[in-house]
Parts: C-alpha cells; structure tokens; sequence
C-alpha cells in the first residue's frame, strides 16, 4: 500500500490493542485516514481510512468527486481484459495463521474478531468466470474463518460448488488500492470480471497475480490468503454491526479453511470500521450508477445521483434532475425507488443544488416543496433487512419528496446570490 498518495495521514505512535481501542481512536478521525504503527502483539501496522471521503476514491480513479458515477459507469461498459500477470515473488509465504494478523474486535457484542476490508476471488464452478466481492468474514481460530454470503455472485457460486460435491477455491486479498475496492463493488453481470472494469480504472496497466494453490488471479495486495470455503458445513456468525449502526442478526453461514498466508515484506493490514464513512460508501457508491441507468430511461435529462452518507449510503438518495416538463419529478422518484429496492427516501432536485452538499438539499426541500403536492407515500413495499424500522418481513413505507421547482413560475425561485456575481 502506498501510504505517500494520503494527504494529511494521522500516525498514531503509541502502543493500541486490536480489540476495541483502535476503533475507539478511529471514531474520533471519521473522514481521516489514520495509520497504527505500534499494534499490540503485532508487527503489521494497521492502516483505516483510505477511502471515506467521495473526494479519495474520485482521486483513486483520476476525477473529481462529481464525476465518480460517470466513471464508474464507464468502466462497467467498458471493462479492459487484463493480460500483465506475475506470480508472487514479491511475498513471504506461510502456513495460514489468523494469529499473525491485527484483525480487530470492533464492538463488545460482536460475535469475535472479523475481516472487514477484505475481498473474496473465486470461479464459477460451470463457466470459470472468476468474481471478486467484499464480505465481512468471522475469525473462529487461527486458520478458520466464517462468511456471511448473501444471494449474490459467490453465494452462487458456492451453491453450485456444492451441488457438485466440492469446496470452492478463494483467495481473500487484504490492504488494496481503493479503485480495486471500488471496482470489487460495482454491480456487474455475473459473467463478467470485476477486475477487467478495475483495468478499466487503471488505464489497462493493472497486474495479477498468480495463486499459488489454485488458478485464481489476484491483484497486488499486502495480505494474501489462500483457501476453501467447505461444502455441507456451517457455523454461527455474527452480531455484526451493519451499515445502519445497528446490529445484524446471528446465522448459519458457510466456514472458509485457510492454507497458505502470503504477505508483502512491508505489509499494512486494511480495517473498515462497520458503519464508518468507508463501510457506506463502498457499498453505496455502486449503486448510484444503477439508480442513474434506470432513472435515464424515464427522464433523459437525469444529471447525477448520491445515496447521501446521513442515509447510510443505502436508504436516502438525492436525485439532480434537469427539469423539462412539470411531471418529471414524480416520474423520477418512481423510477428511483424501484430501481434500489432498499431505498427508503428519495429527494429530487434541480440542476442548480448541489446534490453532495446537505444544506443545500435541505435549502431545495425548503424552498420548493409544498407537502400537498409534492410529497409522495407508497405504503407496503420491499424495503431494506438493514432498515431496523422495517417490518419482519422486511416491508416498509417508502417517501419521495419532488423538491425540484415549478416550471411554470421559474422567477420565484431564481437564486440571486448565484446569479448575480
């Protein structure tokens, strides 16, 4: 990891434990990336915060914090088939040993020490398409880790493994550069690979590595665990503390065994904080393209979109709009709000508020709704398992707010202090 491309780096030289005080420093340091040099009973520093503010990851893939949806949306149309491979020369390899690594206790009711920031390769069983996803992974003892699998690509993958009788092959790769996080991400057809739209971020220059105990091709990383995740097997995992503060239920979820360990001469270990800045914009920035394609279809003039931190990057979206006709809001927030079923509350606005900027959200929410008219319920839709306000069977009450300016009136709402200076 290169720790020279962070601007303003906290280094907190002091002797810190891995269970709980690190992240009780870390609360203080919310937007900041801050790096532990002095890890109790551990020589790998610990390193949080690489990508918690829109304005890192925008720098991770060479734009500017209002351009990351356009850029993301182009490298998933895009993606660039990587043909620079090495193998692990670079690495110090070892027997797996958990013990080795600063893996944190988070909070006191967390069901142990988890992986937060590490990502999971592994082939389709069927077709070879390998798939990169973050999961947040229970440590159970030194060469022993459980995963919490949603139905996604390798949940699928997984389940297929086990239909055939066999375990399924991974690598989890700790302490990478945040485009191939981001690009780990992004919501993509199961037949393709994640790290041909990371290419893409990186111009076409990203190297793999070669795995040792499997055919699996991994990007640079300062930790590199190779392993299995066991057919027929389960065990608890959990509590966990979600992207909503608040903490996830206790399930059966699949057991990974690990064989080897391969570290980097210098290694950092990556911690994202649950519910931290990092945690929600991970896994909401992904989405923003998603709800931005299907919006397009309904109103063409869509301008931007932001699943908003306050919302946990997954419940509240704001939605830019370049309005043309006096139904378009309306339109717009039905087309938000079916295209991220988990959404909660969406707010349209007009291409002159600045969507990042809550204040002025709020200023457009003000200034330019009238309840009667442009507030709209829906009642008894899917809503999110992480929303703690939604029933047991997950449905919720859904608001959208058309904050975007009558068309037919555009002189009461010119906005002086902007045009005239």
């Amino acid at each position: 990891m290169k720790l020279n491309s962070y601007k303003n780096l906290i280094e907190i030289n002091d002797e810190v434990d891995t269970e709980y005080e690190i992240v009780e420093i870390l609360k203080k340091y919310p937007k900041d990336t801050v790096l532990f040099t002095n890890v109790k009973h551990h020589r790998i520093p610990v390193i949080s915060g690489i990508c918690n503010t829109r304005e890192k990851i925008a720098q991770s893939i060479n734009c500017k914090k209002d351009e990351i949806l356009q850029t993301i949306v182009k490298a998933c149309d895009n993606p660039i088939k990587v043909e620079n491979y090495k193998d692990l020369d670079d690495y110090i390899s070892y027997d797996a040993n958990l013990n080795k690594i600063p893996i944190l206790k988070h909070y006191k009711k967390d069901g142990g020490r988890y992986i937060t920031a590490g990502v999971v390769f592994a082939r389709d069983p069927e077709t070879g398409v390998q798939n990169a996803s973050i999961h947040r992974m229970l440590v159970k003892n030194s060469n022993t880790l459980g995963i919490r699998l949603v139905p996604r690509n390798l949940f699928t993958y997984f389940h297929k493994a086990e239909e055939l009788g066999k375990d399924l092959d991974i690598t989890i790769c700790i302490g990478l550069d945040p485009a191939i996080l981001l690009a780990s991400t992004c919501s993509i057809p199961i037949d393709s690979d994640e790290m041909e739209v990371a290419n893409a971020f990186k111009n076409g220059e990203l190297t793999l590595l070669n795995c040792e105990n499997s055919d699996l091709k991994v990007p640079e990383a300062d930790i590199i665990l190779e392993g299995k995740i066991i057919h027929n097997k389960r065990s608890k995992e959990g509590p966990f503390v979600d992207l909503t503060d608040t903490y996830d239920v206790v399930r059966e979820e699949p057991v990974i065994k690990l064989s080897k360990m391969h570290l980097k001469k210098n290694a950092y270990y990556h911690a994202i904080i649950p519910a931290g800045f990092e945690h929600k914009l991970l896994q909401g920035l992904p989405q923003e393209p998603r709800i931005f394609e299907h919006v397009k279809n309904t109103v063409p003039t869509v301008q931007n979109v932001a699943l908003t931190e306050g919302g946990c990057c997954w419940l509240h979206a704001v939605v830019q709009i370049k309005k043309q006709t006096q139904g378009d809001g309306k339109n717009v927030l039905m087309a938000a709000l079916s295209a991220h079923p988990s959404l909660k509350h969406c707010v349209v606005v007009d291409d002159d508020i600045d969507i990042f900027n809550p204040e002025d959200v709020e200023y457009a929410i003000a200034t330019r709704v009238k309840g009667d008219e442009d507030l709209m319920v829906v009642t008894k839709a899917r809503g999110s398992s992480l929303d703690p306000k939604a029933l047991p069977d997950g449905t919720t009450t859904k608001i959208g707010l058309d904050a975007t300016k009558d068309i037919n009136h555009p002189e009461k709402f010119e906005r002086v202090s902007f045009s005239e200076f």
